[in-house]
């Protein structure tokens, strides 16, 4: 081969070569234009199912009650304490300012008479910078102070309780026909089986099933400014267990889903399998659980079944 045609095929490789690394420059560019869209939204990137979920306990402790570990940079794992007892662990994200799960135990030492606290306060253990100023006043567009663990379930210890109205235990939640309808019915009733043995429930809000993409509204605190996400869909997961010489022999649990609306009918038309939920959700439920009890135990959807365990 010539010289001429050496320099033109040297050259036709060159125009090559860039032409690749601009097309790659290009469309990670793009991906990046995209994530960052996802970002602004404050939701999507919410969704578990961009990050694997573990058999790992969300914290290093053998409590029934926790789900699996996820990675997630915006997400921010804590435990609330009175002294050395736990009182509940939450995963909170930081971009959206919501508790997507909360995960505690339930017996009759947590449940008293205890006055309901008239004002919220921010967490101790998250940046201020990351709540909502839901302090003095409720969301606007009617919304209430939706506890995801709720201030009876810790009503017996003052300390536990003022933890139950830290403003990341808030989300926007309807009021009437909802939160002070069939969602409290639900949470009195498991309060009633708490009273009499220790269960596990753990509690979140969804803004969309994994592969969904409904429309999110948002709104506001009377008190801030950022913008708040409004669930689409509410939780609950509980487990009941039986022991034996200090060891889960065998376990039952019940899932409820809701769609964040008015309801005038029961919970119990709104039972899911803790497997279905954890599908919908991306997050691995009871993984402390031996593996043979939990499979076994998790795809229950029948309520009857679950109150006589």
């Amino acid at each position: 081969m010539d010289m001429s045609k050496k320099k033109s095929f040297k050259w036709v490789w060159i125009i090559a070569i860039v032409a690749v690394v601009v097309l790659i420059v290009v469309l990670l560019s793009s991906g990046n234009k995209s994530a960052a869209a996802s970002k602004s939204a404050g939701v999507s990137d919410s969704n578990p199912s961009t990050a694997a979920a573990s058999q790992q306990p969300a914290v290093d402790q053998d409590w029934l009650e926790l789900p699996g570990a996820v990675n997630n940079d915006d997400y921010e794992v804590n435990t609330y304490y009175d002294s050395s007892v736990r009182n509940y662990t939450h995963l909170y994200d930081k971009e959206t300012y919501t508790s997507l799960w909360t995960a505690y135990p339930l017996n009759s030492t947590y449940m008293g008479s205890e006055p309901r606290p008239s004002k919220w306060s921010y967490s101790t253990s998250i940046d201020t910078r990351h709540q909502v100023n839901l302090r003095n006043r409720s969301y606007n567009d009617s919304y209430s102070r939706g506890h995801m663990i709720p201030n009876a379930s810790r009503n017996g210890n003052k300390a536990m309780q003022m933890q139950t109205f830290f403003v990341t235990n808030s989300v926007p939640q309807i009021q009437n026909s909802f939160n002070s309808g069939i969602w409290s019915k639900l949470e009195g009733d498991l309060q009633d089986i708490g009273s009499t043995e220790e269960i596990y429930i753990v509690t979140g809000v969804a803004f969309n099933k994994v592969g969904e993409d409904k429309p999110v509204a948002y709104t506001t605190a009377k008190d801030d400014t950022k913008k708040v996400p409004i669930p689409n869909y509410f939780y609950k997961v509980v487990l009941r267990v039986k022991t034996s010489k200090g060891k889960v022999t065998s376990a039952s649990t019940i899932g409820f889903w809701m769609d964040h609306r008015k309801y005038t009918d029961s919970y119990t038309n709104y039972t899911a399998s803790v497997d279905q939920i954890e599908q919908w959700t991306g997050f691995d439920f009871f993984v402390n659980l031996p593996d043979t009890v939990e499979s076994a135990a998790e795809s229950n959807t029948n309520w009857t079944n679950f109150q006589n365990f």
